[in-house]
């Protein structure tokens, strides 16, 4: 269709065109070229101050990442761990809140804002707040177990290496649920009433009109969720820095803190821009893979 048949001038195409510059110049400006100097960038060593020290590095920086750099890799072991604990463990708690909110419970609207509170909070506030109920001396998690006689089990939770993962991937759950929460609450509000009437008055019982009903038309919301749960996960950051800094020792260490620190702390900028070229393709590849598995899923 030309500009004659649909009734609109040259002129008109070009005047609506302006609106979308401003958009199209930020995102080149914010994204593609900060994307272009990150790849450029990570084929040299530079200490990130003077051009003095640029020095081309060709694939050296990549080479070292994929073979002598071990906390990287342990970085990366962390945050599946903690990812897959979310996966399971948040989403499921996610999803027993949003079912039993669905069902009309009295004061649900009360619920949504409770539960939706912790994903809103800043991560560093959170972090604050955790870091005194897992405090070793006077935090409140070791009271209660001196309380209840279970004082045996007290520790410095993220200070201790056999507790401090698993004691970060809870502060993570606790602040994350809430996303998966509404998103899930949404999906069930979207299934027809009628089907559960119908279901009822045929004499199926509750959890079997949750399997088969309720999961096969929670699918794509699940993978939705899912998707948004592992690169959420993958990229943590702020709950780290403020409660083990990636300690003791490794135990805590994730791709986001090794990251930076090579960056701020080593002054290896180069590095760390080769180190989030590496992590940006891992989480990629991880959401291409979810997504075939969604196409998949849907198709039967």
């Amino acid at each position: 269709m030309n500009p004659k048949s649909s009734g609109k001038s040259p002129w008109d195409s070009f005047t609506n065109g302006l609106f979308v510059f401003p958009a199209m110049g930020m995102f080149l400006i914010f994204s593609v070229y900060p994307l272009y100097k990150v790849i450029d960038l990570s084929f040299f060593h530079w200490d990130g101050i003077s051009n003095g020290t640029l020095k081309f590095a060709g694939f050296a920086n990549y080479i070292e990442i994929l073979s002598r750099d071990g906390v990287w890799w342990l970085s990366m072991r962390n945050a599946t761990v903690i990812t897959l604990l979310a996966l399971v463990l948040q989403n499921a708690l996610a999803l027993a809140l949003a079912w039993i909110v669905d069902r009309d419970i009295k004061a649900g609207q009360i619920y949504r804002t409770i539960f939706f509170l912790p994903p809103i909070l800043s991560g560093i506030v959170v972090g604050l707040i955790w870091n005194w109920i897992y405090m070793g001396d006077f935090g409140l998690l070791n009271h209660v177990l001196n309380q209840v006689g279970l004082g045996s089990f007290a520790r410095a939770w993220l200070a201790d290496p056999r507790t401090a993962l698993s004691a970060l991937a809870v502060i993570h759950m606790w602040k994350g649920f809430g996303w998966g929460f509404i998103i899930l609450l949404a999906g069930l509000q979207g299934i027809p009433r009628e089907l559960y009437e119908s279901a009822r008055v045929d004499g199926a019982s509750e959890w079997r009109i949750f399997w088969k009903i309720t999961v096969p038309l929670m699918i794509p919301v699940f993978i939705l969720v899912s998707v948004l749960t592992v690169l959420g996960t993958m990229q943590i950051y702020d709950l780290v820095v403020s409660t083990t800094g990636g300690g003791p020792g490794y135990h805590t260490e994730v791709p986001m803190t090794r990251i930076i620190a090579k960056m701020l702390g080593l002054a290896r900028f180069g590095y760390a821009c080769a180190l989030g070229i590496v992590f940006g393709l891992i989480l990629l590849a991880l959401s291409l893979i979810q997504m075939q598995i969604s196409k998949r899923v849907r198709a039967h």
